[in-house]
């Protein structure tokens, strides 16, 4: 599926996604017409999605980064639908992943602080629909977190 040189590109794209696409083929060692004809390939077939800016929320003043393992009371056939639809739209949800297993579903919460974390909780994560069972994980520090992959 990837030939050597599309590995490559890859690799200096995800080492430095902002950089101009002169200097990307030129890292890649391709003439700029290659880097794109074959950056427009990848983004065509599905490989390469996209780029996008990654915002640093504690430097916004989130201080607080909370893991709720939920599990849903699945007697309704809707349960989980109903569920996914109403977590999205709470804001300060940044992350949604659904699981096979005893916990159905996990949201990653931000708030500036403890207080705001309780009033979240409170107000909009304990009225999300068909919840069974939360277990709340506060998360102490992040050791690792790449997005880059090993091509």
């Amino acid at each position: 599926m990837l030939d050597d040189i599309d590995r490559r590109l890859l690799r200096h794209l995800q080492a430095d996604p902002g950089q101009p696409m002169g200097a990307l083929a030129e890292a890649a060692r391709l003439p700029l017409a290659s880097a794109y004809k074959r950056l427009e390939k990848l983004q065509t077939s599905g490989v390469l999605r996209g780029q996008r800016a990654v915002i640093n929320w504690r430097a916004l003043g989130y201080e607080v980064e909370v893991s709720l393992r939920i599990t849903l009371d699945k007697t309704n056939p809707r349960a989980f639908d109903e569920f996914l639809a109403a977590a999205r739209d709470v804001p300060e949800v940044i992350e949604i992943q659904t699981f096979l297993g005893r916990v159905d579903a996990r949201l990653k919460v931000i708030a500036r602080n403890l207080k705001e974390y309780q009033q979240i909780y409170r107000d909009r994560i304990l009225n999300l629909p068909h919840i069974a069972d939360i277990e709340a994980l506060m998360q102490v520090a992040t050791i690792k977190n790449s997005v880059s992959l090993p091509l």
